[in-house]
C-alpha cells in the first residue's frame, strides 16, 4: 500500500509505526495530539511549512523497507 497525502496521519502511524520517524524529523509533531486523528498528511505539511512531496517520499520509503 502507498502512503497518500489524504491519508490521516493517525492511521499512518498506527498501520506503519516505523513512519513515526519520519514524521519527527520534518518536525510534524501531530503525534501525540488530537489533530493526527482528523488531520490528513497533506494538511499536517502544510502547518508545518513541510515540503509535502519530500515528506511522502520518506514516508513510503520507509515502510518499502518492511519487504
Amino acid at each position: 500500500m502507498r502512503i497518500t497525502a489524504k491519508m490521516k496521519i493517525d492511521n499512518v502511524v498506527r498501520q506503519y509505526p516505523e513512519t513515526v520517524q519520519v514524521f519527527s524529523r520534518y518536525a510534524v509533531g501531530c503525534l501525540g495530539c488530537s489533530g493526527a486523528e482528523y488531520d490528513d498528511i497533506a494538511y499536517g505539511a502544510q502547518v508545518h511549512g513541510v515540503n509535502l512531496d519530500e515528506l511522502l517520499r520518506e514516508l513510503n520509503e520507509s515502510v518499502s523497507l518492511r519487504n
